[in-house]
């Protein structure tokens, strides 16, 4: 099966035991020297609608995924789930 990153951007990702929904994917990150999937970015939830922006992004380890379907993505997580802050781009 061949798979764009571009595919992994239109599924859902949600934890197997809790039933949370994360949103979609928006970023990956990647090993240079290994060359391999390292995690899964999906962003964090809207503030008001997203006039005062966003939370911080969920951090996927590709350990914890557990499956991906043709329109979703089930994974596990272990323990609390990563955290990071979004990167402030300018407004011009």
């Amino acid at each position: 099966m061949i798979s764009y990153f571009s595919d992994l951007r239109y599924k859902e990702v949600i934890d197997v035991h809790s039933g949370f929904r994360l949103g979609y994917v928006c970023d990956a990150e990647f090993d240079d020297a290994e060359g391999r999937l390292v995690s899964l970015i999906t962003p964090g939830k809207a503030k008001f609608f997203g006039l005062l922006g966003r939370e911080d992004d969920y951090v996927l380890p590709w350990d914890c995924i557990v499956r991906i379907g043709s329109d979703i993505i089930l994974f596990e997580a272990k323990g609390e789930l990563l955290r990071r802050k979004r990167r402030k781009h300018g407004f011009l």
